[in-house]
């Protein structure tokens, strides 16, 4: 496989940063460049910018808003974005739900809501974790009873980022409880997040920040239009879902970003014997071995890309997704204990509760709160262990 990037590449490669430069706002380029996550308005923004050119959704077939790209141009525009840094497009929308209502959906579905999801009109977020059930997710309890035209879910799920914006959320929920194989009795559900007996309470995290919930469902009702799929057969579009999800944790660009900005503050910041940090002998190690394997991820990323299209005609999750999905995790944070490194003891000092962060750079006072967010990352999408067991059974047959 030739890894070289055509002039036909380079070329739009020229074209999307000429795009980011003309369009970006610069207070949202800044706040993402100091390691800040965006504002729901600085991505909503984005989003709709990018969706103006006809480059929200790229993957999707052109009859819902894609284009007729390869998957390595895909590749670049999101890589490019990361590297600005941009706000990406809302992954709940565009990379989860978006492809399942495309693969699975009715005719009507697809018409109602894929082009809100594209324009970011609607903020969908994701019910599947629940207490007991986040990586064995086949063992989730929320219930789904049928009653005429209607679905009357009840129970609980958790860890569900940004419900507190949300609009819409897509959920797992059991409908056969007397199925005796876990995976099968679920079905996949579009729930409006304005239904009576909706409640969201936020979950504060270890860095101070909300971003996760949970929600609680009491006698909701949801009509069953709004079933994806057919009913009981939900997994196909959890594991649909999923392996979309995986692919795009790699986050090839994003890390190189980081590791530019790391580079920079290193040759500034005094180390042992005030000494530049890019001078540490074991900080250039590990420095080094990043880039490395940060090189290898990106070209599996491209192979796996390579063979995207198969997946989603076939409707097959690609079980590769998984590498993608242990290696970007690793890597994310990986970066994140260098700039613990990198910011030392001011990092410790600034994470203490009644801290003044106002005379440290950004990156320093956030440093220790992103290690410690981080931890999640090797979590969610289905843990890293979980991963490995579907490569053995997908790559070995064990």
């Amino acid at each position: 496989m030739d890894l070289r990037f055509t002039e036909e590449e380079q070329a739009f490669r020229r074209e999307v940063r000429a795009f980011i430069d003309a369009e970006l706002p610069r207070a949202t380029r800044e706040r993402l460049a100091a390691g800040l996550g965006p504002t729901k308005a600085m991505t909503v923004d984005w989003q709709r910018r990018l969706n103006a050119r006809g480059w929200a959704v790229p993957h999707w077939p052109v009859a819902w808003g894609g284009q007729p790209w390869s998957a390595i141009k895909r590749y670049i525009l999101s890589e490019e974005m990361q590297a600005a840094p941009a706000p990406a497009p809302l992954g709940f929308n565009v990379a989860m739900c978006g492809p399942v209502v495309i693969a699975f959906g009715t005719e009507a579905q697809k018409k109602r809501f894929l082009p809100r999801m594209a324009n970011l009109d609607d903020w969908w977020c994701q019910g599947f974790s629940e207490p007991g059930a986040g990586s064995d997710l086949a063992s989730l309890k929320t219930r789904a009873v049928r009653q005429g035209d209607h679905y009357v879910v009840n129970g609980q799920k958790t860890w569900t980022t940004s419900a507190q914006h949300a609009d819409w959320m897509f959920l797992l929920a059991r409908t056969d409880p007397d199925n005796p194989k876990a995976q099968e009795g679920i079905s996949f559900l579009l729930l409006d997040m304005k239904t009576p007996g909706i409640t969201v309470r936020p979950i504060v995290t270890i860095d101070g920040g909300r971003e996760v919930n949970e929600v609680f469902f009491d006698d909701v009702r949801v009509p069953a239009e709004h079933l994806v799929g057919t009913e009981h057969r939900g997994w196909d579009c959890a594991k649909f879902l999923l392996s979309n999800e995986r692919t795009g944790q790699a986050r090839v660009g994003a890390s190189k970003e980081r590791l530019r900005r790391l580079r920079e503050v290193a040759r500034t910041t005094p180390g042992d014997g005030g000494v530049p940090l890019a001078d540490n002998p074991r900080f250039r190690t590990r420095f080094a071995e990043i880039e490395v394997q940060l090189k290898a991820l990106e070209m599996t990323t491209l192979r796996v890309l390579a063979d995207e299209n198969r997946a989603l005609k076939e409707r097959k999750p690609n079980p590769a997704s998984s590498v993608l999905k242990i290696r970007g995790t690793e890597i994310q944070q990986a970066i994140s204990e260098l700039y613990v490194m990198a910011a030392g003891p001011y990092g410790l000092a600034a994470a203490a509760a009644d801290a003044d962060t106002d005379a440290l750079p950004d990156w320093m006072a956030l440093a220790q709160g992103t290690y410690f967010n981080w931890r999640k990352q090797s979590i969610y999408g289905g843990s890293n262990e979980i991963q490995k067991n579907i490569m053995a059974k997908a790559f070995m047959g064990l």
